[in-house]
């Protein structure tokens, strides 16, 4: 029996919200084997001088445990 885990991620990009989730993928897959999707709870953006500098998203990244 397998057991799905959830944890939450904030993750950036200075180029795109693809970008920034696949960031959080990246950064999870680190600490945490089996994950099996992404959802992606939050976007925002930070803006200097009128132009988007930074793309950030809350994500949330489930994984499977062996129980």
């Amino acid at each position: 029996m397998s057991i799905v885990k959830v944890i939450e991620v904030i993750a950036t990009s200075k180029n795109s919200f693809d970008e920034a989730t696949a960031n959080a993928v990246k950064e999870a897959s680190k600490t945490v084997k089996n994950i099996k999707s992404v959802y992606v709870k939050e976007m925002n953006a930070n803006v200097e001088n009128n132009e988007i500098v930074t793309y950030a998203v809350n994500a949330k990244v489930s994984f499977t445990v062996n129980a």
